[in-house]
């Protein structure tokens, strides 16, 4: 049985992916509102008998619903040296695999980007897809959370009365891979009614 927790309320506040063209700061989402521009920290090596539930309420690095990163930063996780890089999905969604350039078991990765609102905008809805769990914060705030493994499905959860404040907003998505060629994940907004919200910038910088 799937286990997903939703929380909502207003809030304050590919086949393949291949890495960003540099020049460029400033994106849009897709037609279909999926947001294709992220910046990337993978893969986070678990051990090996790891169990994604357990590794999707874990901070793998400090205060990971905070993180507001540039390329190029870089992170130690496990006595490893991480960067996070650039990366843009072919797709409507991230495929973690191909951008580590390797079939990953028991790891994490966290994806984050940067969306700005020319005005505050209410009663929008959030909502992810996932191989295989994911969580997913805004603004700090935690959204969606599903805690077992599955299938990357689209908008296969949706956090309702959510608020794009005017100017920046940090989305931070973590996404586990408890096996398996696949580890994905696909985020987008939409209005109240399911329409998908394009009229916004995806920045990879604050």
């Amino acid at each position: 049985m799937k286990r997903i927790t939703i929380i909502t309320g207003a809030l304050l506040l590919g086949l393949f992916a291949v890495p960003c063209q540099a020049g460029s700061d400033e994106f849009a989402p897709r037609s279909d509102g999926f947001i294709r521009d992220w910046l990337l920290l993978a893969p986070i090596q678990l051990a090996a008998d790891a169990d994604g539930a357990e590794a999707i309420e874990k901070n793998q690095i400090p205060d990971e619903g905070l993180q507001k990163p540039k390329a190029g930063d870089k992170v130690t996780v496990r006595g490893k040296e991480l960067t996070w890089k650039k990366a843009k999905a072919a797709d409507y969604f991230l495929d973690l695999n191909a951008i580590c350039n390797a079939e990953t078991e028991k790891t994490v990765g966290y994806a984050v980007t940067y969306v700005r609102a020319e005005e505050e905008r209410k009663n929008l809805r959030l909502k992810m897809g996932s191989n295989d769990e994911g969580k997913v914060f805004l603004n700090g705030k935690l959204l969606l959370k599903a805690t077992e493994g599955r299938a990357l499905d689209q908008d296969s959860d949706t956090a309702r009365d959510v608020t794009l404040n005017k100017g920046i907003n940090v989305v931070v998505f973590k996404i586990v891979n408890e096996g398996g060629s696949d580890w994905q994940g696909c985020l987008r907004f939409t209005d109240a009614s399911d329409k998908a919200v394009t009229n916004l910038v995806i920045r990879l910088e604050p």
